[in-house]
């Protein structure tokens, strides 16, 4: 990571340059590639008062570049109140990119592809395909009497006298529901 650290109006001490250069490193345990951070101090005097603006510009790699601009009397308040303020933007950068991954099509698809494997290789649920007996039409009289005669079938899929599909089955109590 490039540092540079820049004075206007102010002359910097190695304090100072220290200072900020420990506070810059605690900014690396975000892990998010960050390729360079400059800071400028300006000395300002107005009305006879005197006091520090810092600004904090942090580039990272393939993201925007974040600005942080910070008023105080004295420097190193200055300076701690911008790293605060650092950290809380790059710690939420660092849980929106942790926690929201986005995924691309294609690993979409492969992840999809092992499920399908992966469900067939488990064996406990199976679905065997079978065919439909819908060559004629039934009545419903029919169909209720080839379901009562035959005691491993719950259910009956048959198309009816008007073409419409129906589903006549066996219900818990005994009687037997139509769709």
């Amino acid at each position: 990571m490039n540092i540079s650290i820049v004075g206007r109006h102010f002359e910097l001490t190695d304090a100072i340059k220290q200072h900020i250069e420990s506070a810059i490193d605690g900014l690396k345990k975000y892990n998010l590639d960050i390729i360079s951070t400059r800071v400028v101090i300006d000395a300002d005097e107005r009305n006879g008062k005197k006091g520090y603006s810092v600004e904090f510009v942090i580039n990272m790699a393939n993201k925007n570049t974040v600005v942080i601009r910070q008023k105080d009397k004295d420097v190193y308040a200055a300076v701690d109140l911008a790293i605060d303020r650092a950290h809380k933007v790059l710690r939420r950068h660092h849980d929106k990119v942790t926690e929201h991954k986005s995924v691309r099509p294609d690993e979409l698809a492969a992840a999809h592809e092992a499920e399908i494997a992966a469900a067939l290789a488990d064996d406990t649920d199976e679905i065997v395909p079978t065919e439909l007996e819908l060559y004629k039409p039934l009545e419903i009289e029919e169909a209720l009497n080839l379901l009562k005669s035959s005691p491993d079938k719950q259910f009956i899929v048959f198309n009816d006298m008007d073409g419409k599909m129906r589903v006549l089955y066996r219900r818990n109590d005994g009687r037997f529901g139509l769709y």
